[in-house]
Formats: C-alpha cells, sequence, structure tokens
C-alpha cells in the first residue's frame, strides 16, 4: 500500500512502512524493519508467548506450515508491492545485520557481525563493520563490502532505473570502502545519521541489486542466491504456498525444521483449515480464538448438543417457515428454500466435525507490534481547526475503548502514551499530556470557542439591517421575527440572585462528584449496546444505502415495514462467548439494508439524524438555561502538561452537566452559521472487521456527548484503505500503523507536515491524517542526525509530544496478537515486539515432528 491513488493528495512513501487495519480479522501488512523520565519504557506490557524451549527440546526434522496473508507478489523487500509474506521470507534466508529483542530494541546479530560500531564522528560519521568470517553466500563468495555498495546505489535514490520504495538512511550514504580487510566495511555518511543500524537489512546479493534488470525483475519471483538458515525450494503460486527448506550452506547453528511451508490462507479460513490438519501454526482473529476455546471446553462432554454456531440460528418458528417454503406451491421458491435447509445442514454438520479437531490446538496470544489510533482528517471541514480536533480527542475516554478490545481476551488493557513506540522500547514516553486527559466539559469549551454552539445549525432568514424594519415586510414574518427575539431574550443570561448562584455552585460539585458513577451506569444499561442518538449509520457502499428502524427516508424510497423489522437481527443470541465479549460485539446487526444497488447520499444531501428521547429533550431544556454559567478556568500555565492551545481559553463557556452528573449531549446539534457539526466516520464493512466497528461505535457515542454528530458510513474492505484513507475522503477514521526500532526514520513521513506540489495538489507522503507544523518537522530531522543516542530520543519525545497537541492521530491501545497452534510447536506464537528466530522454531521431543512431520513424511 505504499504507493496509491490519492484524488485529494499525493503519496510518496520514502519508507517502507506499512500500513495495518485494526479488525478481528486483521489486515494487516507488517513493518519490515515530551518530558518524562527515561524509565517509561522499561517493561513492555504483555510478553511473547511462543512456547520457549531450548534446543536440546527440538526435534530435528519435520514440516511446519504457517498461514500467511497472501502470496507475495516479489520477494524485494525494497519494492513498492512488498507486503508481510515477503518480509517473512527474507527474514529467514537473508541476512539481517540487526534483528530485534522481546523489547524491540535493535540487537547485533552475531551469525553476520562480529561488531559494528562508529569509529570516527568528526568530520563525519564513519561506521565500521566487521562480519562474521564464516559468513558466505549460498553459492559460496563471501559477504563482503561489493554486497553493500551495490544495495546503498540500488537504494540512494540517485538513480531512477530502479524501482523502489525505500531510501531512507541510505541517500545520506556518501562511500562504501573495504576496511583493513576483506571482512570489514567502511560506511561514510555525507551527513549524519542516527538510525544507521536500520540499513543493509536485509541484505541482498549483488546479483540482485547489481543493475536496473536485476533488481526490478531478477527477485520478484525466486531468490537463487541466499545467506540465512533456510533457502528458497519453491514458489507454488498455483498452489498458493512458498516451501522453505534447511540451507545446507548456513554456518550457524541449524535449522531443526527440514522445511518451513507458507501457505495463505485467508483470515476468515483459518479455522477450517487449522481443523481440516493444513496447518500447524495461523495468526488469527477474535472469533476463531473463541471456537477454539469452546472446542477445548466441550471436550470430553461426549456429544453435547452445540449451544454455537450456526444451528443456534435456527428457532422452531423459523424452521416451521423454512419447512413450509420448502414444500410450497411456488416451485422457484421451494427450490431456493431447499437448496437453504441443504447448506444450511450442511454447515452445521461441517462446524460439528471443525469443533471436534479445534480442541487440538492452543492460543498464544501477546500484544502486536502495533498501535490503534483515531485518525482526524484536517484537511478540511470542521476538523482543520485544530480547536475541534483537540475537542475530538478530549472527548475520547480511552481506557474505556482499550478494554473493549483487549480485555476480553485477557491482555493488559492499557492506552498507548506515543505515537512513535510502544511500551518496552527505548523512546517510549507518555506524552499524552501535551493534549490533556479525557474531559468533557473541557471539549465543550474547546468547541464553544470555535464558534460550534447550540442553535448555530438552523439557519437564520434574510432580514433587514437591524434597527429597522423593512418597508414591505410580511406581517407574518414580523410577527414571527418578534417571536424569536422574546424567546432569544428570554434565553439570554440573567443576573442570578446570590442564593441562585450557590444553587448552581452545589448543582455542578455534584455533577463532577457523580460523573464516573453516571458513566459506568451508562455502560451497564441494555448491556452496553451504543445508543442510536448523534449517529447516522450510511450502509456499505457496495451493497447500497442502509437506515435503522424507524429512521426517516429519502422522497421516493421506499420501505417494507415489516421486512425490516426483522431484517439484519442477530439470531446467535445463544451463542457463547468464552472470551468475555458482551453484546457490544454484535451492535452492528440492528443496521437494516435497503434496496441493493443504491449509493450511500453525500452528507449534504441526505442526512437524517434520529430524534432525541422526551428524556434528553428535558436535560437538553435544563442545559439551555444553564448555559449561561461561566464556568472559572484556570490560566493555560497553571494546567499540568498542557501546550499552547491544549486548553479553551480563559471565560469561554460550557454547558452545565445535568444534576445526575449525566454526561448529556447538547441541547439540539452544534453549529456554525447554519450548518449543523456532523462529521463523516469511514469504517470496514467486512465480516472480519466487528471489533473495528464496536470501537467506533463507542467513539460516536463519546463523541455525541460533546454534541459533535458522526455519519457513520461504511464501505468495502478492500477500497477502505486506498479509496477513502490515503485519499483523505473521511473525517474520522480507524487504522494502525506498525511499530518500528527506528523512529526517527520511518515516524517522519507519517507525520510531516504536507507541502503543496507543483501540480497544485498536496504531498502528504503517509501522512493521511493532513495534519503536521513545521516544527515537528524541525525535530525529526535534529533526531535523525543526532548520532548521540540518548539526545535523538529526547528529540523523538519532544516531537510526539507536538503530535499529540496537533490532534491529527489520537493513539488508542496497542493491537492484540492472537495465534493458533499446535501445542508440540515450540519457539514460535505470538512473538510480540521481538523477531522471530527461524532456526530454533520446530516440534518438542514429545511431539516428534508433529502433523507437519507427518505430511511431509506421507509426500
Amino acid at each position: 500500500m505504499s504507493h496509491v491513488g490519492a484524488p485529494r493528495g499525493r503519496t510518496c512513501s520514502r519508507t517502507l512502512r506499512s500500513l495495518a487495519l485494526l479488525t478481528t480479522g486483521v489486515l494487516a501488512l507488517p513493518v519490515l524493519s515530551a518530558c518524562t523520565s527515561d524509565d517509561d519504557g522499561a517493561s513492555a506490557d504483555a510478553a511473547p508467548d511462543i512456547a520457549a524451549a531450548g534446543r536440546d527440546q527440538v526435534t530435528a526434522g519435520g514440516s511446519l506450515r504457517w498461514a500467511i496473508d497472501t502470496m507475495p507478489s516479489t520477494l524485494n523487500a525494497f519494492q513498492a508491492d512488498a507486503d508481510g509474506s515477503t518480509g517473512r521470507i527474507a527474514a529467514a534466508v537473508l541476512p539481517s545485520l540487526f534483528t530485534l529483542d522481546k523489547r524491540g530494541r535493535p540487537q547485533r546479530n552475531p551469525d553476520y557481525l562480529e561488531s559494528a560500531k562508529i569509529v570516527e564522528r568528526e568530520p563525519k560519521q564513519v561506521v565500521l563493520y566487521k562480519l562474521n568470517q564464516q559468513a558466505v553466500w549460498s553459492d559460496g563468495r563471501e559477504i563482503g563490502a561489493p554486497d553493500f555498495v551495490a544495495q546503498w546505489r540500488a537504494l540512494s535514490g540517485k538513480d531512477s532505473a530502479y524501482w523502489t520504495a525505500r531510501n531512507a538512511g541510505y541517500e545520506r550514504i556518501e562511500k562504501i570502502e573495504r576496511g583493513a580487510n576483506d571482512l570489514e566495511v567502511r560506511v561514510t555518511f555525507g551527513k549524519p545519521y542516527a538510525d544507521w543500524r536500520s540499513l543493509f537489512t536485509p541484505l541482498y546479493p549483488k546479483d540482485v541489486t547489481g543493475t536496473p534488470n536485476s533488481f526490478n525483475d531478477g527477485a520478484r519471483s525466486s531468490l537463487k542466491t541466499t545467506a540465512g538458515p533456510f533457502s528458497v525450494k519453491k514458489v507454488d503460486r498455483k498452489g498458493k504456498e512458498v516451501t522453505l527448506v534447511r540451507s545446507a550452506r548456513w554456518w550457524g547453528e541449524p535449522a531443526k525444521l527440514d522445511s518451513l511451508v507458507l501457505r495463505a490462507v485467508p483470515r476468515s479460513k483459518r479455522a477450517s483449515a487449522l481443523a481440516d490438519g493444513k496447518l500447524d501454526l495461523a495468526e488469527i482473529d477474535k472469533s476463531a480464538a473463541d471456537r477454539i476455546a469452546l472446542a477445548v471446553r466441550d471436550r470430553g462432554s461426549g456429544e453435547p448438543k452445540l449451544t454455537h454456531g450456526p444451528g443456534v440460528a435456527i428457532t422452531p418458528a423459523s424452521a416451521l417457515r423454512s419447512w413450509a417454503l420448502a414444500n410450497g406451491s411456488d416451485e422457484e421458491e421451494a427450490e431456493a428454500a431447499q437448496i437453504a435447509r441443504e447448506q444450511t445442514a450442511a454447515a452445521i454438520v461441517r462446524y460439528a466435525k471443525e469443533q471436534k479437531t479445534l480442541h487440538g490446538f492452543v492460543v498464544r496470544k501477546s500484544l502486536e507490534p502495533a498501535y490503534t489510533q483515531l485518525a482526524l482528517n484536517g484537511e478540511t471541514g470542521p476538523l482543520a481547526d485544530e480547536r475541534v480536533r483537540r475537542a475530538v480527542a478530549r472527548a475520547l475516554d480511552r481506557q474505556e475503548l482499550a478494554d473493549t478490545v483487549l480485555k476480553p481476551l485477557g491482555l493488559p488493557a492499557r492506552p498507548l502514551g506515543s505515537h512513535l513506540a510502544l511500551v518496552g522500547q527505548e523512546a517510549y514516553a507518555d506524552s499524552s499530556a501535551a493534549l490533556g486527559k479525557q474531559d468533557t466539559q473541557e471539549a465543550r469549551a474547546l468547541l464553544a470557542d470555535a464558534g460550534w454552539v447550540p442553535g448555530g445549525a438552523v439557519k437564520k432568514k434574510d432580514a433587514a439591517k437591524a434597527g429597522s424594519k423593512g418597508e414591505n415586510a410580511n406581517p407574518e414574518d414580523e410577527e414571527e421575527a418578534e417571536e424569536n427575539e422574546e424567546e432569544a431574550e428570554e434565553e439570554k443570561p440573567k443576573e442570578k440572585s446570590a442564593a441562585e448562584k450557590k444553587y448552581d455552585a452545589k448543582q455542578r460539585e455534584l455533577a463532577k462528584k457523580e460523573e464516573e458513577e453516571a458513566k459506568k451506569k451508562e455502560k451497564a444499561d441494555d448491556k452496553d449496546v451504543p445508543s442510536d442518538e448523534g449517529s447516522v449509520i450510511v450502509g456499505d457502499e457496495k451493497s447500497g444505502r442502509k437506515t435503522r428502524p424507524g429512521q426517516e427516508q429519502t422522497p421516493g424510497q421506499e420501505r417494507k415495514p415489516a421486512q425490516d423489522a426483522g431484517e439484519g437481527q442477530d439470531h446467535r443470541s445463544g451463542q457463547d462467548h468464552p472470551s468475555g465479549q458482551d453484546g457490544a460485539d454484535q451492535q452492528d446487526s440492528a443496521v437494516q439494508d435497503d434496496k441493493p444497488g443504491q449509493r450511500a447520499p453525500r452528507p449534504e444531501s441526505a442526512i437524517h439524524v434520529l430524534a432525541p428521547a422526551p428524556a434528553a429533550a428535558f436535560q437538553g431544556v435544563t442545559l439551555l438555561r444553564q448555559a449561561a454559567v461561566v464556568r472559572d478556568t484556570q490560566d493555560q500555565d497553571k494546567k499540568p502538561g498542557g501546550v499552547t492551545g491544549a486548553y479553551a481559553p480563559r471565560g469561554t463557556a460550557a454547558p452545565a452537566p445535568s444534576v445526575s452528573g449525566s454526561p448529556t449531549p447538547m441541547t439540539g446539534p452544534l453549529g456554525k452559521d447554519g450548518k449543523a457539526l456532523t462529521l463523516r466516520f469511514v469504517l470496514p464493512s467486512g465480516e472480519g472487521s466487528e471489533a473495528l466497528r464496536t470501537v467506533g461505535q463507542r467513539i460516536a457515542r463519546m463523541l455525541n456527548r460533546i454534541g459533535v454528530k458522526t455519519e457513520i458510513t461504511k464501505v468495502p474492505d478492500e477500497g477502505y484503505f486506498k479509496d477513502h484513507v490515503a485519499s483523505g475522503d473521511y473525517d474520522l477514521a480507524l487504522y494502525s500503523w506498525p511499530a518500528t526500532a527506528y523512529p526517527a526514520t520511518d515516524g517522519r513521513p507519517i507525520f510531516a507536515k504536507p507541502v503543496p506540489a507543483s501540480d497544485g495538489s498536496l504531498l502528504v507522503e503517509q501522512n493521511y491524517t493532513r495534519v503536521g507544523t513545521d516544527h515537528i518537522d524541525q525535530l525529526f530531522n535534529r533526531a535523525v542526525a543526532e548520532i548521540d543516542e540518548k539526545a535523538s530520543r529526547s528529540l523523538v519525545k519532544q516531537a510526539d509530544a507536538r503530535i499529540w497537541a496537533a490532534a491529527g492521530s489520537i493513539p488508542l491501545f496497542q493491537r492484540p496478537e492472537l495465534v493458533a497452534a499446535k501445542p508440540e510447536v515450540v519457539n514460535a506464537g505470538a512473538f510480540g515486539l521481538g523477531a522471530p528466530r527461524y532456526q530454533d522454531i520446530g516440534f518438542t521431543n514429545a511431539g516428534t515432528s508433529g502433523s507437519g512431520g507427518k505430511e511431509q513424511k506421507k509426500k
């Protein structure tokens, strides 16, 4: 996804840092690669879960079948269409001079390097690599300076004949030369480079990088020359698998496995593939993890009647109706009903059969090296105003969102405090104080300061100048105007007596104390199903617009009340949720389908806001009467952790909360100059995106508390990023960035200030929020050129604080990593921040060669 179309802004990726979307069926392309104390990253939230075992406990032999998302388009990790499959293969067969430990820190790889360090700082930075004298390519040639030179020239960006998507760091190199002997390589930098350890990983042989033709086409479908514990035996695109075998020329500790088979299996089909014995190891989504947990629970209970799966959707009434249709007089309808009955029966049998074998797997879990963020598009519209972006950010309860995704999985639920590092990494520091904590009242004050106020969405009629009446004024219009003036006069704040002021003060104090209690109560109501109030849901753009029961229809749009009342409801009420998921995970079942093929209307043409409940309306009147109470705010410099603009100016009023303390939405929609404050929230509509939509619905409810309405638009997964996120066709969106050990290099293009291009478009690089500042760019430039590691990390932390203050990207939580594995598979699973050590992966002695080994023997 590095180079995608962007009608409203061109992207220019200088680093191959891939995007990952948060869904339970993760659409992921893993990466190839403030003022706080220095011990912020002392320990990670979750350790790797890989069933670690010593090499003496691992059986030599066997074949491990490991799922990948797609077949790699290329085996050249530096090309634009490289993906996670490319990275996994490269890590197993090519030199990685530095690898990541369990805390995500780069460590020298002794299989290739005896040492690597900066030997000169003035007048120019010089890094000296001393290579392992046993390190050779599979053709017998020593790994040396010619390979370094060829890769530098290919990736320096000076020769456009090389089709490369990644040159960060290589363009700073001035020259590469042989050292005192063939095992030494001296790299001289024309500009200082803090992240020099990121270079030459993976390292390709000069046979691949030596010429543009060999670079562009020589490593797309095969790698003849390798230098790792495995080598590439076969790339079977028809069979959708890549076979790696133990390398005979590997000088390090030999690989325990005979072969490693990487099979392309979609996430939605992995539970079936595991059950059918086609996989030994696979990253899975929450639904597959639930199935494994249910299979383990049901094991040993004889032949129990399943309380989960496709069969629980069948009720006596639906079964009778299905039978009646299948045996009716309408032949076409009867045939369709009979086919549906047969398909349902087959699905029930298949599900039960799969459950009997899924109990033979375990689920290993950790936190993935990627984080989920809420992106706020600051290019145009209300979010172009930083006060509105900050208000949206201040409305979010990030702890609640982290709890929603991570707690049911038994993983540490901790909101992430950095855009540039994860907990455990050396560059991590919680800089979220630069924006401020969740504060509904402060968020409302920021909106008010930006001009978004209750009643502002009402368009005012053209009238004569103030102080005079038009000569030809309509008497009815005059009477209406006088009534409006009287109402406005009644709503104007009046001087209150001392008793009234004292009463109001007590009410505000009570509201503050009860706020947390009210929020907890709100969560418990209706099993925490998000309220419809404050959001409009637009259906999948592929299948047409979706509306909720009772929602107004556009003129000429027909509606079938009986059908709408029943369609789309969740019939899985009897399904168990062993991982602790609550009813919120099923909330999108309330969305109803209209006629297929209808396009979702644009917001300005067909937005229909659900009417508030009577109780909300009554509370709204109360808020309007209390709107005159101006909350005393402290000076900005007295707010702990605040930065310029993080708080509304002194004296900005925010409506007081209700007496109960409930975070009630503001009276009517907020508006400005006759336009309502409504944000278009784009989410993917795929089956594996339930978790993403759940998070999105909760965010919409939080924004409703401050008077911000959301229009949730569901779009097909395949076009979610390219057609909406990258092109800027959204106001709010959820997606994830993978972590990096080199934030000064990899972070800059993601948060760089967009600049106008020569053709008048906007060059956004990878900054899809279109929010950036010159100060942030300057901090990144200083950090990447600072070769003192501690000083560089300090600059990175300062840049992160400024990114928080700009409020274009709000980190929510680190993503969960769930991996299904045969119990006998060791040294593999949920790796967390660490990198796999491929030569140590295998099967335990007790498990002999595992199912993979048995399959290999049969062949």
